[in-house]
Order: structure tokens, then C-alpha cells, then sequence
């Protein structure tokens, strides 16, 4: 028999569930930092910002006016309407 055919012996059988367990819990650690709600409002807060800087700033880093004009007119007609529901009903 050549040794990539041998049986295991019960010590490399266990040393083989050794290594598994110790992946299987650094995977679940994994997950469970993943899918910590902090960890979720983290991503989420970093894919806005980025979001914003490319819709708001320019490749070379330059501000796009004519975007901000538009975010600034949206966020007074949404203030504006606010206001406009209240003072309504």
C-alpha cells in the first residue's frame, strides 16, 4: 500500500476533527460578527457615504453643483411638504 492509501490511524483521524471543529468555529465567529446588527449598520452607513461622495464629488474630487443644487432642492421640498402636512391636518 503507498501511504496515500493507508488507513488513517486513529490519531490522524482525530487530529482531522481537530482541524475541522477549530474551522467550523472560526467560520461561525465569522458569521456571527457578519450578522451582529451593529456590524450590518456599519456596511450600511459606509455604502451611503460612498454612495453620496460618487453622486456628489466628481473623479478628480471636484464637487458637482449641479447634484448638491438637486439633493438641497429635494430636501427643502420634502421639509416644505412636512411642514405643509402638519399645519393641514
Amino acid at each position: 500500500m503507498t501511504e496515500s492509501t493507508a488507513p488513517k490511524t486513529v490519531a490522524q483521524i482525530e487530529a482531522d476533527i481537530v482541524a475541522a471543529r477549530t474551522r467550523l468555529a472560526g467560520t461561525v465567529d465569522e458569521l456571527h460578527t457578519r450578522t451582529a446588527p451593529k456590524e450590518i449598520v456599519r456596511r450600511q452607513v459606509e455604502t451611503a457615504k460612498v454612495k453620496f461622495a460618487e453622486a456628489t464629488r466628481t473623479e478628480s474630487g471636484d464637487l458637482r453643483t449641479e447634484r448638491v443644487a438637486a439633493l438641497a432642492a429635494a430636501a427643502v421640498a420634502l421639509i416644505g411638504l412636512g411642514v405643509w402636512r402638519r399645519h393641514r391636518g
